[in-house]
């Protein structure tokens, strides 16, 4: 959870003043509290510079280091020529086995460098590749002790799985003719000044029952996003994993996009297609560790415990059930840096959300830790330094390479200076997300009634975050809509989702509410919370019941790993209503552009009234949470002078209210000030709804 803001919460950090500090310590000057821990920073800072030195003076630097994959795996040459190379240090011998030697083991030796890297070459005979596209093969090894064991090549591109004859993938060589290749036709689009993403996840994007392909995404999903005016797609289960229930977050061939939903030229096709509307694609990357599977995975690779991973309990992570790589290892660093801009290149991606970054920070990996938000939890023996400067190394990177790539930490414990810049210090992503925000809402829903809510922690848990550091907000995500918990909208309809969520079916006080706050939970949120707002897909109009994948406890159904779009489509529900706002708050944030402005200025938090102002982006916000109450002429303080007019309001028709304020309503204000405001104006707002208003100017 993002920690005590040390400042107030309309307060910025204030800008460096003597230029950035040569040794890290320069985000001191942005967070004087950081002043106690100038050591541990410039400790860091210092490891970081010295990995980036040695990789400039041994390997040509970051940009040809993070060019492993050119190198390592399978490479082409134009004129058909197969090279293959694999770091494989324990094993004392190694041979390229498939289809095209029949399996032998012997017929085709490798040869090991000083550096443990394997090596062979497959000259092509008569401009025909010595192994043909989509042909199966691994590699077969022979460590100390004589054993012989055979693995999928690491740096693999294409991995399939046949679960008729067993759950353990298969390495094809992915090398197409080039007239099947998909050609990139768009370029990637310019950095948004507010990012608006949509999660998503291709294998449940349909309500079909069924795993979903990335031709149907292009084709369904990409068309429907781009209406609801979200500029970002942030593609969950991309890296393939053995386990389709893991939800993507058991990584098994970290260059190989997953084969359940098509090929990768499917994939390239689908991320053109959003480029070609002007919407960012990010992955969600998993570097904070890997599936334990060594048949079909890195574990115990070359036969060692300590290839990629830590060795021994160091190396586990104990409750995810899975290996924790050595972010402090040369050939761990050439790895994921690679795999990073494999991503970027092969794929066109524009960035990444970096899944498990607390894992990753800290030696306990937040497991039994609580984050109180005191500045010596983020500090000292806890801290794993070696992922901290890992991360350092590939923000860095990927900002150099790429000034306009996206990177965002899911980090729960709030550490400071996650998303500042390298120079002055930080880890350089540009965002962080705001986890406690959907803690606290499903908490108010689970052991409170309405009239208990606190306007003051709703407000004070949106903007308790550190400024100066872009945060993204969120409702709920995908970790709400899974099985054992339930979406916003089951929390507030719960069974009458089924029976009167229908046009047809009486408009119910119990469907009245939840309709209108799962509205304004979601403005409040995206007004409030943060420099960017993600929604998962599906839960922008309701989604009904929670999300499971097919496994043994369900029989292996479907029912419930499906979105069921059809629902919001449908004119005889209420769904639509839904749907449509979220489009609106969309398209009005597009217009006002309230993410990429300071912070609200917060003029009412009024308990007993249940009611919450303020202004940001020149817009005035009122929200009337009161279940019973509605207020006529209330008195609301504003900044600016001036005639106000309605630009979305949660009442309307169209999103399935009562249309109580005529959208044409001209509000003037009155020059006497009002709640720390220069003016006022009166507003008639009704119980559970919001008013946005803008000066009639900039309509």
């Amino acid at each position: 959870m993002d920690p005590l803001n040390q400042q107030s919460q309309n307060s910025m950090y204030a800008s460096p003043t003597g230029g950035q500090a040569p040794d890290g310590t320069g985000i001191i000057e942005l967070d004087p509290w950081l002043g106690d821990f100038r050591e541990s920073l410039k400790k860091r800072f210092a490891k970081a510079q010295k990995w980036i030195k040695d990789i400039d003076q041994n390997e040509g630097g970051l940009e040809k280091f993070s060019r492993g994959y050119e190198r390592l795996g399978f490479t082409f040459s134009d004129n058909g020529d197969i090279t293959y190379r694999e770091w494989a240090p324990n094993a004392q011998q190694a041979f390229l086995i498939g289809e095209f030697n029949n399996w032998n083991r012997e017929s085709h030796p490798m040869t090991k460098d000083q550096f443990g890297v394997f090596e062979i070459h497959l000259p092509a005979r008569d401009g025909v590749a010595a192994i043909s596209h989509n042909t199966k093969l691994k590699i077969s090894m022979i460590i100390p002790g004589g054993e012989r064991i055979e693995r999928l090549p690491a740096w693999i591109t294409r991995v399939v799985q046949d679960l008729n004859v067993s759950p353990i993938y298969d390495a094809v060589l992915w090398n197409p003719p080039k007239h099947e290749r998909y050609v990139f036709k768009h370029p990637r689009p310019p950095k948004p000044k507010s990012l608006r993403v949509y999660e998503a996840h291709v294998g449940i994007s349909s309500p079909e029952l069924k795993v979903a392909s990335y031709k149907e995404f292009t084709k369904n999903m990409i068309p429907r996003i781009k209406y609801l005016g979200y500029n970002v797609i942030q593609l969950m289960a991309i890296m393939e994993h053995a386990y389709y229930a893991s939800f993507g977050y058991q990584i098994n061939s970290f260059f190989a996009a997953s084969s359940r939903f098509g090929t990768p030229e499917d994939l390239k096709e689908l991320i053109d297609t959003a480029h070609a509307h002007g919407i960012t694609v990010l992955l969600d990357v998993v570097h904070s560790h890997a599936s334990k599977n060594a048949l079909d995975g890195l574990n115990n690779f070359d036969g060692s415990d300590h290839q990629y991973f830590h060795e021994g309990a160091k190396g586990r992570h104990e409750l995810w059930d899975s290996r924790l790589f050595n972010y402090g290892s040369h050939e761990v660093l050439r790895f994921l840096l690679s795999n990073l801009r494999f991503w970027m290149e092969e794929y066109q991606f524009d960035g990444f959300r970096f899944d498990g970054v607390t894992s990753m920070l800290y030696t306990h990996h937040g497991i039994g830790a609580g984050f109180s938000g005191g500045y010596h939890e983020y500090f000292g023996p806890n801290v794993d330094e070696d992922g901290v400067v890992y991360l350092m190394i590939a923000n860095e990177m990927l900002h150099n390479l790429y000034p306009d790539t996206i990177t965002i930490a899911e980090d729960v414990s709030g550490m400071p200076g996650l998303c500042v810049k390298l120079s002055l210090g930080g880890v350089g992503f540009d965002y962080r997300l705001a986890m406690a925000v959907p803690d606290m809402y499903i908490k108010m829903l689970k052991e409170s009634t309405d009239a208990e809510w606190e306007i003051g922690n709703i407000a004070f848990t949106l903007t308790n975050r550190r400024h100066g550091e872009k945060t993204i907000a969120y409702a709920e995500s995908h970790d709400q809509a899974l099985v054992g918990d339930k979406t916003i909208m089951f929390w507030l309809a719960d069974a009458q989702m089924y029976t009167h969520m229908s046009r047809l079916s009486e408009f119910t006080p119990e469907i009245e509410r939840a309709m209108s706050l799962h509205k304004m939970i979601r403005l409040v949120t995206h007004a409030l919370g943060g420099e960017g707002y993600l929604n998962f897909v599906g839960n922008e109009f309701g989604h009904p019941e929670w999300l499971d994948f097919p496994r043994e406890g369900n029989d292996n159904s479907f029912w419930y790993a499906r979105r069921q779009t059809n629902l919001a489509d449908d004119d005889l529900l209420r769904y639509k209503f839904l749907n449509e706002f979220d489009r609106a708050m969309q398209l009005t944030e597009e217009k006002y552009g309230w993410l990429h402005h300071p912070q609200a200025y917060i003029s009412l938090k009024n308990e007993s009234d249940k009611v919450l102002v303020f202004e940001r982006a020149g817009l005035l916000w009122i929200f009337n949470f009161h279940p019973t109450k509605s207020f006529t002429d209330y008195r609301v303080g504003v900044e600016e002078a001036g005639t106000y007019r309605i630009v979305l309001d949660t009442d309307s028709p169209e999103f399935g209210g009562f249309n109580r304020n005529d959208k044409n309503t001209r509000f003037f204000t009155t020059d006497m000030p009002w709640n720390g405001r220069k003016n006022f104006t009166q507003v008639y707002i009704p119980c559970r709804t919001a008013l946005v208003l803008a000066l009639e100017s900039t309509l």
